[in-house]
């Protein structure tokens, strides 16, 4: 196995026992990442979603697959089950994630997934009938936001 590909295996690993810490290390100090939730973070915020997210899960099971890497780029497809913390609604989420490399660290993490599909398993009915539109999609990912900003605020101080 490419030592990159090993990188994201130890990464999904590291996710599948909420350790973030062990996430974190995979990626270079000036990671970007994005997602239909969050279309772009950069370094510590990268980390405070990581540590949020690892923080709330209370059953998550991460199971990913394909695999693969070289010198430069990487990619997987995982899956996620949990428990939406905020409706106590199951989620089983489908992602398909590309990386870029740099000195066998993640520079750059895209994952992409059906947001509308998500909705319609996260928020019940009302996802399913309206995760489709701009302004759902907004107020998704504006709620999630201002959640990482909180958690920000709350770790700094």
């Amino acid at each position: 196995m490419h030592p990159n590909a090993q990188t994201i295996e130890t990464f999904y690993t590291c996710f599948g026992k909420r350790d973030a810490e062990g996430m974190i290390a995979c990626y270079a100090p000036d990671v970007e990442f994005s997602d239909p939730v969050f279309p772009l973070l950069r370094g510590e915020e990268v980390f405070a979603m990581w540590r949020m997210l690892a923080g709330r899960a209370k059953d998550l099971r991460i199971e990913a697959s394909g695999i693969a890497g070289d010198d430069i780029t990487g990619r997987a497809h995982w899956e996620a089950y949990y428990t939406f913390s905020q409706t106590g609604a199951a989620v089983h989420n489908r992602i398909d994630a590309s990386f870029v490399f740099r000195d066998g660290k993640i520079t750059r993490h895209a994952d992409r997934f059906d947001l509308h599909a998500w909705a319609g398993m996260a928020l019940g009915s009302r996802g399913r009938l309206l995760g489709w539109l701009p302004w759902m999609q907004g107020q998704i990912r504006k709620t999630a936001d201002k959640g990482l900003r909180a958690h920000i605020a709350k770790t700094r101080g």
